[in-house]
């Protein structure tokens, strides 16, 4: 990593300059999307700076909602500067889940059909990473709603289309994990229905595999259908 020096730059704190320079960095791309950030120690030895004052930057950058921190693993860019921090919208009622899988539907059919046409072997090996660890998660009687959210985003990233990239983790995700974690509470998963979901998994990615943009969409509209049939046959009745 090569040194940067701020003394040139005449405005700001310290803190405020490194925090100008991390945004500029990840501008460029020189962060992936939920890519790691250098360390502080890196960092500090990049600007020529002490811990601390890395920690005070970072720490703005942490209540903007552009990274997130893991004690122990470091911290990960969660969103572009500039992008809306937009909170999901709220499911109050039956009708309210009605209309979120209606949306999901439209928006991962897209992700799923450019996945087939975009994607690429790096994509493919990620696909399968996330399938794989969805698969543990729920063999091991977890909820797997952080695993299916990074499958379903493996999908949209294969897209190569920020567009889908962003409406899944914005909106379609939160919800999502909500509405699982809940469901998580009083239906444990039995044996065959983390059959049956993950077939329906397995089938969007051999259709991404073939390159079939229609099968592709087509598998991902039937695997939403059955998602919200699984909802309502948990929900008790009034």
């Amino acid at each position: 990593m090569h040194q940067t020096l701020l003394q040139d730059d005449s405005t700001g704190s310290l803190p405020e300059r490194i925090y100008a320079r991390v945004i500029e960095a990840i501008l460029r791309g020189d962060y992936s999307p939920r890519g790691k950030l250098a360390t502080e120690s890196e960092l500090a030895s990049q600007f020529s700076v002490s811990r601390p004052t890395v920690r005070e930057a970072l720490s703005r950058l942490r209540s903007d909602g552009i990274i997130e921190s893991k004690r122990g693993s470091g911290s990960f860019v969660i969103r572009a500067p500039g992008t809306p921090a937009i909170p999901p919208t709220p499911i109050k009622s039956l009708a309210d889940i009605e209309r979120y899988y209606a949306y999901r539907s439209c928006v991962e059919m897209g992700a799923a059909a450019g996945a087939a046409e975009f994607r690429d072997a790096a994509d493919l090996d990620a696909l399968r990473a996330a399938f794989d660890a969805l698969n543990a998660a729920m063999k091991k009687g977890q909820s797997g709603a952080e695993e299916d959210v990074q499958f379903h985003l493996a999908i949209a990233r294969a897209s190569h289309n920020p567009f889908f990239v962003t409406a899944i983790e914005t909106s379609v995700a939160p919800i999502r994990q909500f509405i699982e974690l809940a469901r998580h509470v009083t239906d444990k998963k039995s044996t065959e229905r983390i059959r049956t979901t993950q077939a329906e998994h397995h089938e969007i990615i051999e259709a991404i595999v073939r390159r079939s943009p229609t099968d592709a969409a087509d598998a991902i509209r039937m695997h939403v259908l059955n998602a919200k049939r699984r909802i309502f046959e948990s929900t008790p009745a009034p």
